[in-house]
């Protein structure tokens, strides 16, 4: 419920290697994620083989982190946490808040705004298997059974290899008017990847801006 590819700037998963690892992992729907854009998920549909992709986004509103599912355009970054979830639920599509309680992150979204909005929000992210520690997951599965909230999860995979770290067993479902209904019958699933991933991210980061810089016109 949780992936990114070459679309996203942390990332330099070609998309068809992506695909690969989903149909390796089992893997029977996934939500492409990637931040700011929902190019990565268009083109892995038009190669999905043996799973369904759903089209989502990760957006960078001014109060962190928002995912969108089901959505049929992009939502433009730098918007208010109010304004990003309408636009989201404008298109029909799900808003969900990922890593709400992460040390490791710099755009999660802060409690006083989680405290905030999770009356609009549809499902909380209680698994994030990129997480520094267990402890933030943790923190995340209680806050969304107080407040009863619908949990999600999922791997975050920047890379291949950390697709199918977490994910949610739920009964199939038709699209998205069900799907609620079926992720609240679902067991979230997964193991954390490590820190090791973190440092890989800031290297492909780093690789994507060199290679923006290099191609740049020269005066």
């Amino acid at each position: 419920m949780h992936t990114h590819c070459e679309a996203s700037p942390d990332s330099r998963t070609p998309i068809a290697e992506q695909a690969r690892a989903v149909r390796a992992s089992r893997i029977d729907v996934i939500c492409a994620t990637d931040h700011n854009t929902i190019e990565g998920g268009l083109r892995l549909r038009e190669l999905a083989d043996g799973f369904r992709v759903i089209i989502g986004e990760e957006i960078s509103s001014r109060d962190g982190e928002i995912i969108g599912l089901f959505l049929d355009r992009a939502i433009p970054r730098d918007l208010t946490g109010e304004e990003t979830i309408a636009r989201i639920h404008d298109q029909g599509g799900l808003a969900i808040v990922p890593h709400p309680f992460s040390i490791n992150r710099r755009y999660h979204m802060r409690r006083p705004a989680l405290d905030r909005l999770r009356s609009q929000i549809d499902a909380l992210e209680i698994f994030n298997a990129r997480e520094a520690i267990f402890l933030n997951n943790r923190s995340a599965a209680a806050y969304a059974k107080t407040h009863g909230i619908v949990g999600t999860a999922g791997s975050d995979a920047h890379r291949a290899v950390e697709i199918g770290r977490a994910f949610v067993e739920m009964p199939d479902f038709a699209g998205r008017a069900d799907f609620l209904d079926s992720l609240r019958q679902g067991v979230a699933e997964g193991r954390l990847s490590g820190g090791g991933v973190h440092v890989f991210t800031r290297y492909d980061r780093l690789r994507k801006w060199l290679g923006r810089k290099s191609s740049s016109p020269t005066r």
